[in-house]
C-alpha cells in the first residue's frame, strides 16, 4: 500500500507546507500565516515542484483575500491584484504558478461583487478544488503511462517529480508507482541532481517509503549506466511545456535526453496540462531562472570552494521536441510531441 505524502494544505488561516529544505533528515512543515511567507516559501525552495508551487500560490491567494477588509469592488480588486503580482513573481519558469494564478483571478471575478465574506469562501474553495484536482490528476498521468512501463525494467529519473512536487502522487513519480502497485516489478535509478539534491534527498525518500526499489546515482553516472544497458527507459517531469512540446525541467535533464538518444532508450516526460503553455511557440522562448550562487558553492550548509567564486546556476534546461518520445499527460500521451499532438490534447478533454 502507497505512503501518504501530505506536500500541502490549505486551511482559512494558513497554508501549510512539508519542509522540503530539510528532507531526508527532517520532516517539518512550516505554517505561512501571510500571502507573503507563502510567497518566500516558493521562492525559497520550501515547496518545489511545478504543480505544487501552482497549488501553494493559490493557496497563497486563498490566504490573501481572508485580511481584505474593503467591502468596494475597486479597492477589493486592487488588493486581490497586488496578491496575485507578488505570488506571480517568485520563480519565473514553472508555468503552473501562472495558470494558478489565472485560475484564481476568474474565480475572483466571478465574485468581486458579492458581499465581503462570500469572496474569500469562494477564494479559499477554489484552492482547496485545485489541490484535490491535482492529486486526481497526478493519478491519471499514472494510469496513462503505465502501458509505457514493461515488466521488470529499470527508470532512470532526474530531480523529483513525485509526491513533493506535486499536492500528492506526482508525474514521473507517478507513473513508476502506478507501475509498481499494478506489480510490473519497477526498479528505478535517482540522479542526485545538483546542485540541489533533490533526486538525492527527495526522491529516493519517497520511492523506499514505497517499498520501491531505487538506486542513487550522481549526475555523470547516467552514460555509463546506458552504456551498459541498465536502463530501459527514462521518465522525467516539466516545469514548461511549449506548444511544439519542447520541454524545460531541471538543469540536467538535456543531458539525458541526449544520452538516451544515443542509446535508444525511450525517454518520456509526465506532466499535466496546466504545464503545457500553449502561448509559448518553442523552448527558447520559455525563460530560464537563475538562481544564487551559493546553491553551488556549498552543499548544504557545507562550503566547497572559495565565497569568491563565480558561479553560473540556471536551474533548468530545455529537451527538444525530438528527443521526447511522447508527453504523459492526464488525458492521453502526445507521441511524438509536436504542434499536433500537443493540441490534440485539448482537444480529447
Amino acid at each position: 500500500m502507497e505512503s501518504v505524502i501530505k506536500t500541502i494544505a490549505i486551511y482559512p488561516d494558513r497554508v501549510r507546507l512539508l519542509d522540503q529544505r530539510k528532507l531526508p533528515l527532517v520532516e517539518e512543515y512550516v505554517d505561512c500565516c501571510t500571502y507573503q511567507e507563502v510567497a518566500e516559501a516558493i521562492r525559497t525552495m520550501v515547496v518545489r515542484g511545478a504543480p505544487a508551487i501552482g497549488v501553494a500560490a493559490a493557496g497563497g491567494i486563498a490566504l490573501g483575500v481572508q485580511h481584505v477588509q474593503s467591502d468596494a469592488a475597486e479597492e477589493r480588486a486592487a488588493q486581490f491584484e497586488a496578491i496575485c503580482t507578488t505570488l506571480a513573481r517568485t520563480r519565473p519558469t514553472a508555468v503552473n504558478l501562472f495558470w494558478a494564478i489565472d485560475r484564481m483571478r476568474a474565480c475572483a471575478r466571478q465574485y468581486l461583487a458579492a458581499p465581503l465574506a462570500q469572496f474569500q469562501q469562494a477564494l479559499l474553495a477554489e484552492a482547496q478544488r485545485l489541490w484535490h484536482e491535482d492529486i486526481e490528476i497526478n493519478r491519471r498521468i499514472g494510469a496513462h503511462g503505465l502501458a509505457l512501463v514493461p515488466p521488470d525494467s529499470t527508470v532512470l529519473t532526474h530531480c523529483n517529480a513525485g509526491a513533493l512536487a506535486t499536492a500528492g502522487y506526482g508525474t514521473a513519480l507517478g507513473v513508476i508507482r502506478a507501475a509498481h502497485f499494478a506489480g510490473r516489478q519497477v526498479q528505478v535509478f535517482a540522479d542526485e541532481t545538483r546542485p540541489f539534491l533533490q533526486g538525492a534527498r527527495l526522491t529516493t525518500w519517497e520511492l523506499q517509503r514505497d517499498r520501491i526499489p531505487v538506486t542513487l546515482i550522481t549526475d555523470n553516472m547516467a552514460g555509463y549506466f546506458m552504456h551498459a544497458g541498465q536502463i530501459d527507459l527514462v521518465i522525467v517531469g516539466a516545469d514548461r511545456i511549449s506548444a511544439n512540446g519542447d520541454a524545460a525541467n531541471k538543469i540536467g535533464t538535456y543531458s539525458l535526453a541526449v544520452l538516451a538518444q544515443e542509446h535508444h532508450i525511450p525517454f518520456y516526460v509526465a506532466a499535466p496540462l496546466s504545464t503545457i503553455d500553449r502561448a509559448t511557440a518553442t523552448g527558447a522562448d520559455i525563460p530560464i531562472e537563475q538562481r544564487h550562487g551559493d546553491e553551488v558553492r556549498l552543499v548544504g550548509t557545507q562550503r566547497i570552494v572559495s565565497p569568491d567564486v563565480e558561479v553560473a546556476n540556471p536551474a533548468f534546461d530545455v529537451t527538444p521536441a525530438r528527443y521526447i518520445r511522447g508527453i504523459i499527460t492526464e488525458v492521453g500521451v502526445a507521441m511524438p510531441p509536436n504542434e499536433e499532438t500537443i493540441a490534440a490534447l485539448f482537444t480529447s478533454r
